[in-house]
């Protein structure tokens, strides 16, 4: 082996070196959950029967993967429902992180606006983007003949200066000027008439 030879053979850096590592996926700040209800209930069934978990998820990639194959709103039938909750929180009143809670609520159209403010919100919840984000339960996007809407969920109907603050920050994410109201979820459940509590 010549002199050359050899110093080209001990330079060679390790195979080692030469193979990339495997691409880490990007964590999420905390888990989430997509839900699904697509049927009506059978007579006398509790709301909420028809409502399923889908699939939980930490990673940006995972996210990307389920929305682009499963979760847009233009994959939904009438009277169907997607839900984005943090995991371990189911969409029902019922729910403990829910319970006391209530909803920012904002009509849309499949046709031309429901697809993107649910994708921004998606992205604002993953994020972390809400400074109120501990507050934030979830969202639902549903596919109504008499209107599609997008509804906020968040813990604490009652604490009026947070509340406040979410729904500002929603309406400049999901970019909407009309005016949106929110409605606690004890309200709904007595089917009160005092169904608009607060309104940004």
């Amino acid at each position: 082996m010549s002199t050359e030879v050899a110093a080209e053979v001990v330079d060679a850096p390790p195979a080692t070196e030469v193979a990339e590592a495997p691409k880490q996926p990007h964590k999420l700040e905390r888990k989430w959950a997509f839900w699904f209800d697509t049927t009506k209930p059978k007579p006398g069934a509790a709301w909420g029967s028809t409502l399923k978990k889908a699939y939980a998820f930490d990673t940006v990639e995972e996210f990307w993967c389920l929305y682009d194959q499963i979760f847009k709103p233009s994959k939904l039938v009438a009277n169907a429902d997607f839900h984005l909750f943090k995991a371990g929180v189911e969409p029902k009143w019922e729910d403990p992180e829910c319970a006391h809670g209530g909803k920012w609520t904002v009509s849309a159209s499949r046709n031309t606006n429901l697809e993107t403010m649910w994708l921004e919100t998606l992205m604002a919840l993953i994020g972390e983007q809400f400074d109120e984000a501990d507050e934030i339960c979830g969202v639902v996007a549903s596919a109504r003949s008499r209107g599609d809407k997008l509804s906020l969920w968040t813990r604490n109907a009652a604490n009026e200066a947070v509340q406040m603050g979410i729904g500002r920050k929603w309406k400049d994410i999901i970019d909407v000027t009309d005016k949106i109201n929110f409605s606690f979820h004890e309200d709904a459940k007595k089917d009160s008439k005092q169904n608009r509590r607060y309104s940004v």
